[in-house]
């Protein structure tokens, strides 16, 4: 297994807590709780803004996990957007409860399942291929990207999407048939977002999908 290497992650502080918002869709404006939880990183504005821009041909409808849900930033930005449905898997009660909170307060949060679990014990017990795209940001310095990825591949449909978030030096290996479709970076993270394909590099089944390339602006940005 590649090692990533581990490095202290602060907590955030009060000043930052309660600053992440939703930037699109139908819940656009509505700020998520971030509580202080050690290595809690919320994907920033611009980085979500990027990636939202690439998924949006194929969002509506779509089933999503969020794996490190944290506050909650990638899969109710989704559900904003017009996904069908997201499950956000959060071992941290604080933060598991303050997801449950966010999502019971907007219309429509019904289709938003809290899981507190840890990450890797729940993707066992799941069934393989439920959703259509699933996102990867786990805590940096837990080094948790070879230890989860081969689970969330099985869980992804054949012709899913997976966004995966790292700081610029961690090295992780993609399970067999994975390629990347678009990338960007800021001055702490690399970004990316892959598409399982086909022995022979097609993507099954919807190969006609196109995610149009969005502008990759500098930004300081961190975890969802």
């Amino acid at each position: 297994m590649n090692k990533v290497p581990r490095r202290p992650v602060p907590a955030i502080t009060s000043a930052n807590a309660g600053k992440v918002r939703i930037i699109g869709g139908r819940w656009r404006g509505t700020k998520l709780g971030v509580p202080e939880v050690a290595g809690l990183r919320p994907t920033s504005d611009r980085v979500r803004e990027t990636l939202f821009n690439w998924l949006m041909p194929m969002l509506p409808g779509a089933r999503v996990l969020d794996l490190f849900a944290g506050s909650g930033a990638l899969g109710l930005e989704a559900l904003s957007r017009g996904a069908a449905a997201a499950v956000l898997v959060e071992r941290d009660p604080a933060l598991a409860s303050a997801l449950r909170a966010t999502a019971a307060r907007l219309q429509g949060g019904e289709a938003a399942t809290v899981a507190q679990a840890d990450a890797q014990t729940w993707l066992g017990s799941q069934t393989e291929g439920a959703f259509d795209l699933a996102f990867l940001d786990p805590p940096f310095a837990a080094g948790l990207w070879d230890a989860v990825l081969p689970g969330v591949a099985r869980v992804v449909k054949p012709d899913g999407w997976l966004y995966v978030e790292a700081p610029h030096e961690a090295v992780f290996a993609l399970p067999a048939n994975w390629r990347l479709h678009r990338e960007g970076s800021t001055r702490e993270v690399r970004y990316a977002l892959y598409r399982r394909v086909a022995e022979d590099g097609r993507p099954p089944g919807a190969a006609t999908v196109t995610l149009p390339a969005a502008p990759a602006s500098p930004d300081s940005g961190a975890h969802a």
